[in-house]
């Protein structure tokens, strides 16, 4: 696998656009468009919400009908959630504008939101900024990368990357545009992520590979403890990298499999560390655990604690906040076994062994900790099993982005 400087232009077949659409912001773009030449078999996993925004319906209904798509069409500033029956016609009247314009199918567009929940769609500024989008979409790397900008709402920074893997004697190219900073939990969040791939590859086994992987990688992040209206994870395939095509259980889909992870990953490691306020990755490793589930559990009680999160921010080693967070997980282990480390590219510290505390280096410690990335690591010594969950640290930026953030 070679990681590449792209993003969801990077496969073959795929461009991008942008528009300033003013749905809510000023003086920022805040529409963006994929397009595929060759329609796509989808796959994709959304918010496990009971509240669903109007997209989540629209899209899960798209994905589900087994309809090829050939355009996703964004928005920010907007999310489109609890807006009633309006809010699924607005899904209508996108799609249809979308497939006017583009020469495709309505029941294969695709449509994401993100923002506001509650505020009504402007549709008149919805359809001209799909007229704009049309005419710029482009299959340039900067395309890609000006889409993945308007997409945000309180991110600092846009969420890209791309991967090459060789299938057959073909290179496949699988790359892939986020957003997400807040209202961030595990089971999905307001996140939008968007992976495209020039594989050719067997519907089942697109989805089959979407939902093992998103268990390890969007699912493992946390940061406020809030899941989104809006969570929605999709992959489009066009196969036109002519590559054999991709079946289950063989080895092409296992070197897929990877190839999605390390793309998923990344994009929810990013998501993580630009946390609303945030000024660290937080990076949870639970080790020698006696199963999954408890390694998995453990590492997303300890992402998700508000006094860890406080201490990193500090750059305090206060580990018995972690300790305790593992303690009320519901999991069970045995805390005269667990050793702990903090660990960044400042060094590496022990400050637990066998459940109990040890004299370290404060100083060393509080340089360790003030990275812009840091992992707590716990070794529980009861197996081989292991799971990471990432999150951020938790300071006063937080509350002065949400205290006001519909105005």
């Amino acid at each position: 696998m070679k990681i590449i400087d792209g993003g969801v232009t990077s496969a073959k077949g795929f461009e991008a656009a942008s528009a300033a659409a003013g749905i809510k912001y000023q003086g920022r773009t805040d529409m963006a468009m994929i397009y595929s030449k060759k329609p796509c078999k989808t796959a994709g996993a959304f918010t496990t919400n009971l509240v669903k925004a109007a997209p989540v319906i629209w899209d899960k209904t798209v994905v589900e009908s087994g309809v090829k798509s050939h355009v996703v069409v964004v928005n920010s500033g907007i999310a489109n959630a609890c807006t009633g029956e309006k809010g699924l016609r607005y899904c209508s009247e996108t799609a249809k504008k979308a497939a006017e314009v583009m020469g495709v199918d309505a029941n294969g567009v695709l449509i994401g939101s993100t923002g506001v929940i509650g505020m009504q769609m402007p549709m008149d500024k919805v359809t001209a900024g799909i007229e704009k989008l049309a005419d710029t979409k482009q299959a340039t790397r900067e395309a890609g990368h000006l889409a993945a900008k308007a997409i945000m709402t309180t991110d600092t920074k846009e969420k890209e990357i791309a991967v090459t893997i060789e299938i057959g004697g073909k290179t496949v190219t699988v790359g892939g545009m986020a957003k997400g900073s807040g209202m961030i939990h595990p089971n999905m969040c307001t996140m939008l992520s968007y992976i495209t791939t020039d594989a050719a590859i067997t519907k089942k086994a697109l989805v089959k590979a979407l939902k093992a992987d998103v268990k390890d990688t969007y699912n493992m992040i946390s940061v406020d403890g809030d899941t989104s209206t809006n969570d929605t994870v999709l992959v489009l395939a066009n196969g036109m990298a002519k590559n054999p095509k991709i079946h289950c259980g063989t080895a092409e889909y296992q070197l897929f499999l990877e190839a999605l992870h390390f793309v998923n990953e990344t994009l929810a490691k990013k998501m993580a560390g630009d946390g609303e306020g945030a000024t660290a990755l937080f990076e949870v490793k639970i080790v020698g655990a006696k199963s999954k589930k408890q390694a998995k559990v453990l590492a997303k009680s300890v992402v998700c604690s508000n006094l860890t999160k406080t201490a990193i921010a500090g750059h305090d080693a206060n580990w018995g906040r972690i300790l305790c967070a593992m303690g009320y997980s519901g999991e069970n282990f045995e805390q005269d076994k667990v050793d702990l480390f903090f660990e960044s590219a400042a060094g590496k510290i022990q400050l637990i062994k066998d459940g109990v505390g040890l004299d370290f280096d404060e100083e060393k410690a509080t340089m360790i900790l003030s990275e812009p990335e840091v992992t707590a690591i716990a070794d529980l010594k009861e197996g081989n099993e292991q799971a990471t969950a990432w999150g951020c640290d938790l300071t006063h930026g937080y509350i002065d982005i949400n205290a006001d953030y519909r105005s």
